[in-house]
């Protein structure tokens, strides 16, 4: 059963989360029954005819974990530059595989094939790195795997961080902050309905179908391949930020304040203003644990002279990898690699802009005239991401 899908599955969570509910409400966290409680989703999602993905789940789980805590034996005594680059690809390489899998012939025989791969891994990494930055130094072996298989979050995030989750965890909420959490959390599923059930099928299911259909039959550049820029964008966006409002809102009813993962994106001022916006706990992961740690790793080499050249090539190597993170297709790569240039470019404005203050007028106009600059900036982005192009020009 596909989490957040249709109404059953939220009947099975209204049921499964009244105990959790009840509990908190008088300061009690029952964690033997959360943890029983996540198996049973777990199995709910990875059952049946998925079988063979929990069978995979639970195979990288085993591997991952032993990977975890050997690192961290390791590192109370030990600080070795190429075991950590070494944990660190070990940590990936099941996604590697996963992200390999459709280009060979093998491909019905992927090992680690399951759903939220991708989520987990990023936890995986996460923690592996900050063992070795020393600001993890114990692991509670429950914790990590709590962490790592919080059911409301594992196909489609938000990524959490293990120290902040673990606090929530340890610690069960005060009777005020719970009563709190629980009206953000229904709030936020609420909203979730009204964007995956109602706006996203709006666009998605009613409008793309007929824009796709009338844009191919144009052929080429046309008003419907504008008009399906436009409907793709919106039901990218209320599809995702759907399941992430059901995820948050899980989460808060369960006590644990997951991070939010969109910020009213489409009315960012400039790219990196719509990056601090939009799926901001992938955002901020990619920007903690690759690009700041490039740029680092660069100004303590000292390979690079200038800070705009250093942090150039940072922006290029981050999206680069986020865009074959989504897929080996030209159409990743190319989102990934425009992304890169928008930001180059707005870094490049923003020192202009800085340093001819006084020059450059700052109004209500110019304030909607870079939103509405941004928003198109940001759609044409996901027209190449939707693959359509390729659809439409090159098959």
């Amino acid at each position: 059963m596909q989490p957040y899908q249709n109404p059953t599955y939220f009947l099975y969570l209204l049921v499964g989360l009244l105990p959790i509910m009840i509990g908190l409400l008088y300061g009690r966290r029952f964690k033997v029954y959360e943890t029983i409680i996540s198996f049973v989703f777990l199995v709910l999602t990875f059952g049946g005819d998925k079988w063979m993905q929990g069978v995979s789940i639970i195979g990288y789980l085993i591997c991952e974990l032993i990977l975890i805590f050997a690192y961290l034996h390791y590192r109370k005594s030990k600080n070795s530059t190429g075991v950590f680059i070494g944990a660190v690809v070990l940590a990936i390489l099941p996604l590697v595989l996963v992200k390999l899998t459709p280009f060979f012939a093998w491909q019905h025989l992927s090992l680690f094939g399951f759903l939220g791969i991708s989520y987990i891994t990023f936890k995986v990494v996460q923690i592996v790195m900050e063992i070795r930055d020393g600001t993890i130094k114990e692991l509670d072996f429950k914790g990590v795997l709590h962490f790592l298989l919080f059911f409301p979050t594992i196909s489609s995030g938000p990524i959490d961080r293990y120290r902040r989750f673990i606090r929530d965890y340890d610690q069960a909420p005060k009777q005020e902050k719970y009563l709190k959490l629980l009206g953000k959390g229904v709030f936020y599923i609420f909203l979730g309905f009204l964007y995956k059930f109602v706006l996203a099928y709006l666009f998605g299911v009613v409008m793309l179908p007929y824009v796709s259909k009338m844009a191919l039959a144009s052929g080429g550049i046309s008003k419907w391949l504008v008009a399906y820029m436009y409907v793709y964008a919106m039901d990218l966006f209320f599809d995702f930020a759907g399941y992430s409002l059901f995820a948050v809102g899980t989460s808060y009813v369960m006590g644990i304040e997951t991070p939010m993962n969109f910020n009213k994106p489409f009315i960012a001022h400039n790219i990196k203003d719509f990056w601090n916006r939009w799926h901001m706990t992938l955002s901020f992961w990619f920007r903690d644990f690759i690009y700041m740690r490039l740029v680092f790793f660069m100004m303590k080499k000292k390979l690079v002279k200038s800070r705009i050249t250093m942090a150039n090539i940072g922006y290029l190597t981050l999206f680069l990898i986020m865009g074959l993170w989504h897929g080996l297709t030209w159409y990743y790569i190319v989102y990934g690699f425009y992304h890169a240039f928008a930001i180059i470019i707005c870094d490049a404005w923003l020192r202009f802009k800085k340093k001819h203050k006084k020059q450059i007028p700052s109004n209500k106009f110019t304030e909607i005239f870079a939103i509405v600059l941004t928003f198109h900036v940001v759609c044409f982005s996901f027209l190449i991401f939707s693959g359509f192009l390729d659809t439409l020009f090159f098959r």
